[in-house]
């Protein structure tokens, strides 16, 4: 039997969304991107070819997208919302790792963007 890493990404998300802690944050919006990696333990769809064995990544972006949709002061607070509602949706997810970027942040001057990162494991 062979060892298998078996990893679902979402890459580039490109949400806009009302996240912040200034007033004009709240209210303007702004764009976020979102990369997501989620370990999957069960391997049951690798030899299946099913979708019931796996999660499905239309699924995933649905709950990105719900909870990128409830305002929050802190990406913190946005990255630990979707790990949880993630894990609590699919008991096959092992491990997430998530970065959201605040594509445009308001700190002046030339950036790329923002971004936090939160690894969680179950």
């Amino acid at each position: 039997m062979q060892t298998t890493d078996y990893i679902i990404q979402l890459k580039g998300v490109h949400l806009y969304a009302h996240h912040g802690v200034l007033e004009q944050e709240k209210a303007i919006g702004a764009w976020f991107t979102i990369d997501l990696e989620l370990q999957i333990a069960d391997h049951a769809c690798l030899e299946s070819d099913e979708i019931e064995g796996t999660v499905s990544y239309a699924d995933v972006y649905a709950i990105v997208r719900r909870e990128m949709n409830i305002p929050s002061k802190l990406l913190e607070n946005v990255c630990y919302r979707i790990s949880s509602a993630l894990y609590n949706e699919f008991i096959q997810i092992a491990s997430i790792n998530i970065t959201l970027t605040k594509d445009t942040p308001p700190m002046g001057g030339d950036r790329l963007g923002a971004a936090v990162t939160i690894k969680s494991k179950r």
